[in-house]
């Protein structure tokens, strides 16, 4: 069931908004055991959301409109045999290798000969593999989609010291989808890939759910290779006292445009369309700073507050950064929104390069990257935010900030600490039997 296209689908019909709320929440009740209350302040945000987005249709701006919109083909995934492996299904294919094929300057075999892999010459000490899943609530928005999530994968192979050589995609797209979707997220992939100059070289696609799931939703992922020769990886472990912190503007991704699209500021979204920090850590290969390097990151998952109290878990080390050189550091139109919406700018994604390096290395670090020293590593485990004469413990909370209305409403659905326990005691459980279960099949494996 996917309550946004069933809201969508409401409101097309121009179904009384009461009467939406009214059967909207009797759906949720049969699937989850929630508070009546909330579940149907869930729909009334869901409504709220759709009726946001939606209106982008009616602002000035035609170079966002166009950006946002994607233009329909008017056939449908289903009916075009899309992910059923038949004739209409290599039709498609051989139209996103048509998308493709202007990134696959550096490929021995790529998606135009439509194998199953793509293949790029390489040398290499180290290779480096990353994958993320686009943002879900991005399904009605494919290039941006596409372009955040290529970034973010990228990103992710980068800070690990790597030189990225090559991409890989994966698109689901239910049955009552628009096939356009496929090509507008293909396309915004390749505009990144193009832009940073690493092939797109072999991908998959198919259906939600088969023919089980009604609905246009995509889900969606982007995976990148990349290859280590002369360094070490700058693993989070890899951090050490003495050191400084260094950040870059960021400016946000996946998480920003939708907290964009999701409050109708519309305008914002331009600012996250840009590649700063993948050329960031570009100048840091072709400069050969690498080595002096310890940990990079980028701060995202669950903002600053997660990504701070990884590092100081991993590396037995307290991050202790200055809060006014922090929100310097973010985009200004980005910062305003947050702060507009009552959204903690620390525990939210906004995609800055992080960077823990000797401080006697800084300098030229900086010189190359933009990046402004905003902290330094000390003795301890837990991480701080210096706020004038304040120590403020960075901690993440249960989920990220809340970033659009529904999540807000998500929000207020978390278990205390008694339940917590308990739940990650049943999901350790089940991570047992999966293992019972895997070296049962090894057992059977050797018996050939």
């Amino acid at each position: 069931m996917d309550i946004e296209g069933y809201v969508k689908r409401c409101l097309e019909k121009k179904i009384p908004e009461n009467k939406i709320i009214e059967d909207g929440f009797k759906r949720i009740m049969e699937i989850k055991k929630i508070d009546e209350d909330i579940a149907k302040e869930f729909v009334e945000a869901v409504i709220k959301e759709v009726k946001t987005t939606q209106s982008y249709k009616k602002i000035d701006d035609k170079k966002l409109k166009y950006l946002l919109d994607y233009k329909k083909s008017g056939v449908k995934m289903g009916e075009m045999g899309g992910g059923s492996r038949g004739k209409g299904d290599f039709y498609i294919h051989r139209q996103i290798a048509r998308i493709i094929e202007s990134t696959n300057q550096k490929t021995e075999v790529d998606s135009r000969e439509q194998d199953d892999a793509g293949v790029v010459k390489s040398k290499a000490d180290y290779i480096v593999v990353a994958v993320d899943g686009t943002h879900s609530r991005l399904s009605d928005f494919p290039f941006l989609a596409g372009f955040h999530v290529c970034r973010a994968c990228l990103r992710d192979v980068f800070v690990m010291g790597a030189d990225p050589v090559a991409l890989i995609s994966d698109i689901h797209l239910a049955d009552d989808g628009d096939v356009s979707k496929i090509f507008d997220f293909t396309g915004g992939i390749c505009a990144v890939s193009e832009a940073i100059g690493v092939p797109l070289v072999s991908g998959s696609t198919l259906r939600v759910g088969g023919d089980m799931v009604l609905g246009d939703r995509m889900v969606s992922s982007v995976g990148a290779i990349g290859v280590i020769k002369d360094n070490k990886p700058t693993a989070r472990k890899r951090a050490e006292i003495g050191d400084v912190i260094l950040m870059t503007e960021g400016s946000g991704g996946g998480t920003i445009s939708t907290t964009a699209l999701y409050y109708g500021m519309f305008d914002v979204i331009y600012e996250t369309l840009n590649v700063d920090f993948l050329k960031a850590c570009k100048n840091l290969i072709k400069y050969d700073l690498l080595k002096y390097i310890h940990v990079m990151t980028d701060v995202t998952n669950g903002g600053l507050r997660g990504d701070a109290y990884e590092i100081s878990k991993t590396a037995n080390v307290s991050l202790e950064f200055y809060k006014d050189k922090i929100y310097d550091l973010i985009n200004p139109k980005v910062l305003d929104m947050l702060n507009k919406l009552d959204i903690d700018p620390l525990g939210v994604s906004v995609d800055s390069l992080l960077i823990i390096a000797p401080k006697e290395y800084a300098d030229e670090i900086m010189k190359k990257t933009g990046a402004k020293i905003v902290g330094e590593v000390k003795e301890g485990n837990i991480s701080y935010l210096i706020d004038n004469d304040k120590k403020i413990p960075l901690i993440p909370e249960f989920r990220e900030a809340a970033y659009t209305p529904v999540k807000k409403v998500v929000g207020k659905m978390k278990p205390n600490e008694e339940e917590f326990e308990i739940m990650k005691e049943k999901v350790k459980k089940a991570c047992d039997e999966a293992i019972k279960k895997k070296e049962f099949v090894k057992e059977l494996l050797s018996k050939d």
